[in-house]
Formats: C-alpha cells, sequence, structure tokens
C-alpha cells in the first residue's frame, strides 16, 4: 500500500477533529478511498469520514486494507506538515510509515494497535427536518448558545430554523430563515436538545466546508455533513440530550 497527498491538510484537518472525539480507530482502505467510523467512548456521538482517493496524486492499493492506529499519534505527525509538503502513508512491518516531502524529506513510523474484532455500522436513519447552511453561520450560533447552557434546542417551522439555549436566568435564541445561503426541507416541523459541548468539537468541521448540512426530527439524532466535491467527506451522528435542563 503506497498512497501519496499532495494537500495534507485534507487528512491532517479531518484527524485533528476526529481526534477530538475518539483516540483510537480502524481504518480501512480500499479502492474507493480510506474509511472510518467511529463512536466516542461515552456513545453518544459517532463520526463518518471518507478521503476519496480521487484527490490523491498516488493511489496504490493491491487489496483492501485494515489497520487500528491510535489518532493522538497520528495527529500529532501530520501536525508536522508543512503546506508546500507531500505526505505519503505506506504500510510495512505492521507499521503505518508517514513521510514527509518539500526541500527536506522527514519519516515517520507509527505502531499499530490490535483490531476491534466488531465493526462499527452507520445506522438506517430517516429524517424530517434538513437544513442546509453555511457552515460559519451555525458555528457562530453555537458559540453564541455556549454562553447561556449546556446545550442546544434546534427547532424547524415552515421555513424557519430556530436555535434556542436557556439556563434558569438567561435564555438566547438565533432564528435563520430559507434564503441563497440557507436552504430549509421541513416535511414535518422537529424539535430536539444536544450537547452544546459536543457541537463544539463537531463545529471544527467547518474548516473543511463553507457549507454543511443539519438533518434531525423530534427527540431524534442529529446528522451534521461537511462535504468536498471528489476529494472528503466527514459526518456526524449525536445523540439527543433526553435530561431536563
Amino acid at each position: 500500500m503506497r498512497l501519496t497527498l499532495s494537500e495534507p491538510r485534507l487528512l491532517k484537518d479531518s484527524i485533528t477533529i476526529i481526534s477530538d472525539l475518539v483516540t483510537e480507530t480502524s481504518m480501512k482502505f480500499t479502492s474507493d478511498g480510506l474509511e472510518l467510523v467511529a463512536i466516542d467512548p461515552a456513545n453518544v456521538a459517532m463520526v463518518i469520514f471518507k478521503l476519496l482517493s480521487s484527490c490523491f496524486v498516488e493511489y496504490d492499493i493491491k487489496e483492501p486494507q485494515t489497520i487500528a492506529i491510535n489518532l493522538n499519534n497520528l495527529k500529532q505527525v501530520l501536525r508536522r506538515a508543512g503546506p508546500n509538503d507531500t505526505l505519503t502513508l505506506e504500510l510495512k512491518d505492521s507499521k503505518l510509515h508517514i513521510t514527509l516531502k518539500a526541500k527536506t524529506k522527514r519519516s515517520f513510523q507509527l505502531p499499530l494497535l490490535e483490531m476491534d474484532e466488531q465493526e462499527q455500522r452507520v445506522p438506517g436513519l430517516t429524517f424530517s427536518s434538513t437544513i442546509v447552511t453555511l457552515s460559519s453561520s451555525f458555528a457562530e450560533a453555537i458559540d453564541d448558545m455556549d454562553i447561556v447552557g449546556e446545550s442546544v434546542t434546534l427547532q424547524t417551522e415552515k421555513n424557519k430554523f430556530i436555535i434556542a439555549s436557556q439556563n434558569d436566568l438567561t435564555k438566547a435564541d438565533v432564528e435563520m430563515e430559507g434564503d441563497d445561503t440557507t436552504k430549509i426541507v421541513v416535511e414535518k416541523e422537529a424539535k430536539s436538545k444536544y450537547s452544546i459541548e459536543y457541537l463544539k468539537k463537531i463545529m471544527q468541521g467547518s474548516k473543511l466546508a463553507d457549507k454543511m448540512t443539519l438533518k434531525f426530527s423530534d427527540d431524534y439524532p442529529l446528522n451534521i455533513e461537511y462535504k468536498q466535491l471528489n476529494k472528503l467527506e466527514l459526518s456526524f451522528v449525536l445523540a439527543p440530550r433526553v435530561d431536563n435542563d
């Protein structure tokens, strides 16, 4: 297996975001690209990541490969990748070899972990509300809610998306209406509550894509997706909050 990226940031930024939720995970390398599906230790959030083979300048895989790796270790190495580096991944001697090359050539070896026999599967979910909006707009709204409470309520009406939070004394909300930058599709009005702590980690995906898609239903998991066409897909499934705060 030998894979080379001319834009290391695609992998670097993605792994930095994912490692905030998951420390150890399996990665699958297929003819379509690199795939990762993992659940955080608290079973609150699932992350689904695909780095498509079309974004690599070299993609040589004889047969599908699956490895298990510590993402914090991988993140530390990827942080050393500069904007002018090319990044090469190879499997040799049961280790992941990473080469960064620009004016100099730097090499790293990361140990592989023992595989978890249980393969994570993406649940089949159906949603009654879908919002496509600017990643920065939603991230700013979550930052607004963060000064008020620990959870945020997402709600849809006909052509309106409402983000709200409250505590014993304070309440805040942000309203978005459908326009050139925001598309709201409501098959059935929905309302559900989610953890701000997790959303703030997920919102880092705004580094990867200018637009994002949110899908949810009444008291139901939230699906958030970031995409770069022909390059990558990063999505999350976040469980609803059922407490009474």
